[in-house]
């Protein structure tokens, strides 16, 4: 079965250009765990220096950033405090448990951004040995299923303080950190000064085939890197893939801001349509979540007609359906998207 010509399931979606690929064909490469790759090398410092961090590492995937900085920062029967909606509780098939050996405290919000007193209401008892160990506060930003929604700065300082006062370890999964980077103007620097670990993906908004690069401290990526030959992620001429990486930071970060206002476009769009109820109320960045309910048809049904029109959207509940918008998927598209849908459910 070949792609829709109208791909907006997911940012993770998007192909390489051209020019992408050509910085990965003249790639610099050599082994890479002799740290002999000079473009691997060159990608780790990059994003050291963009998150204020000493030390980066270039992983296969966000998911493994996630699983091995549990793992360094956790010992088993400890437990890491995050959003319900988190991707490593919900997409990440058990990792913490089965490779941190930790459990997940989970808080509840409406745009997966958390308060600090939510997360001291969540907080063990120091000296509670009957309990877990408060370890890990883990933020997600920009929230997925919180609709793209990014975390302002100020509430970054306030739940990473407390992490600090009571001793945890604070982490960021920055799957689309860019996304917010681009949308709130605050630096990805002034985002990971106030982690001890964060990473950024490179295989969504900014257009890689594959990749994300988890950074620390000089000690914790020393661990990360004992946990990443352990699980297997130890790569060798890995610099052809961080060539696409070392492209997407030089020229598809600011680029971004027009995904932002094409989804916010296509929101407007979609919300004239009988039974599509928008279910955030403002669309921040990329990501677009609504409900068919009213239409009388499920999500997965009006996501297998949209594949009629050669468009791709994801069915993510019953009811619910996400859009995605990426640098392969134009405003013309996005508008012939919007044009379908309402046809689907008429």
């Amino acid at each position: 079965m070949s792609a829709p010509r109208i791909d907006l399931y997911s940012d993770t979606h998007t192909l390489p250009t051209p020019a992408m690929r050509q910085a990965m064909a003249e790639a610099e490469v050599g082994d890479e765990q002799q740290f002999e790759d000079p473009t691997v090398n060159k990608l780790c410092a990059m994003v050291a220096e963009l998150l204020g961090q000493e030390d980066a590492v270039f992983l296969p995937s966000g998911t493994m950033c996630n699983q091995i900085a549990f793992r360094v920062h956790c010992q088993p029967g400890d437990e890491i405090i995050l959003d319900y909606t988190a991707h490593p509780i919900n997409a990440e098939a058990g990792g913490p448990s089965a490779l941190a050996q930790a459990q997940t405290r989970a808080l509840h919000t409406d745009l997966g951004i958390f308060t600090a007193d939510q997360v001291r209401a969540a907080l063990r008892p120091a000296s509670g040995r009957h309990t877990p160990r408060s370890r890990v506060l883990s933020v997600e930003n920009t929230t997925n299923a919180g609709g793209g929604s990014v975390w302002p700065i100020e509430d970054i300082i306030a739940v990473t303080a407390v992490a600090k006062e009571h001793g945890m370890a604070a982490h960021m999964d920055g799957a689309r950190l860019m996304n917010a980077v681009v949308e709130s103007g605050t630096s990805a620097t002034e985002y990971g000064r106030h982690f001890d670990s964060i990473w950024l993906d490179l295989s969504k908004g900014l257009g890689c085939p594959v990749g994300g690069v988890l950074a620390g401290s000089a000690d914790f990526i020393e661990q990360a890197w004992r946990f990443k030959q352990q699980m297997g992620g130890a790569m060798r001429q890995a610099g052809i893939i961080a060539a696409a990486g070392v492209y997407a930071l030089e020229h598809n970060v600011d680029r971004l801001a027009e995904d932002h206002e094409n989804a916010r476009a296509f929101c407007r769009d979609i919300a004239q349509i009988p039974g599509i109820k928008l279910l955030f109320d403002r669309c921040q960045t990329n990501l677009v979540f609504f409900d068919v309910s009213e239409t009388g048809m499920d999500a997965a049904t009006v996501a297998e007609r949209l594949r009629a029109h050669d468009v791709r959207m994801g069915a993510m509940g019953p009811h619910r359906i996400r859009a995605v918008t990426h640098l392969d998927v134009d405003a013309e598209q996005l508008a012939e998207a919007a044009m379908a849908l309402r046809e689907v459910v008429s």
